[in-house]
């Protein structure tokens, strides 16, 4: 029998900003109210999430400027890390650079052989203001920096370059969901 509740299952689906909406762009702004509006956000979000089938999602990604990001992600030992965290901070990122397939709920269908660490910490707050400390390896290394580029108004395509890059532009632009 499960205790607690489960993330998102009383949030309700937002609709995801895409690539070229100016909020994806622009660093977002710290989190300064951790009341019940934040609770709800954080509800929306893993809801989101949940519905796109993606591991994780920014904030901006549902056109809200504010620094948060949840999660629900393995590692490379399949092991599951779920959470978020509230104006998170990358204070590491290191060990192997690993290039690996990375996508985004901003840019439905689409990949790119991306560069990240296969070791990250993030530090932040959850939505009382407590600290929080997640460190992740592997597959949930790579979420970890993902989301915190989102947050500094980046996407996984600014971290592509030669063909790669060229290829994923291309197909961004063809796509149905492009503007």
């Amino acid at each position: 029998m499960r205790h607690g509740s489960i993330p998102g299952a009383s949030g309700r689906v937002r609709p995801l900003t895409l690539l070229g909406d100016p909020v994806l762009h622009n660093p977002c702004e710290e989190v300064t109210d951790f009341g019940p509006e934040l609770a709800r956000l954080i509800e929306d979000m893993y809801a989101t999430m949940y519905a796109a089938q993606g591991v994780g999602l920014a904030a901006n990604q549902i056109g809200v400027n504010q620094r948060v990001f949840v999660y629900d992600c393995p590692d490379d030992e399949d092991v599951r890390h779920l959470g978020y965290v509230v104006n998170p901070r990358l204070v590491e990122a290191d060990g192997v650079s690993v290039r690996g397939p990375e996508g985004c709920l901003s840019l439905p269908g689409l990949e790119a052989g991306t560069p990240r660490f296969d070791h990250a910490v993030v530090e932040g707050f959850d939505r009382l203001g407590a600290p929080v400390r997640v460190h992740g390896t592997g597959w949930f290394a790579r979420c970890l920096q993902h989301e915190c580029d989102h947050l500094e108004g980046g996407v996984y395509t600014d971290r592509v370059t030669g063909w790669r890059r060229r290829r994923v532009l291309r197909a961004a632009a063809k796509a149905p969901w492009s503007g």
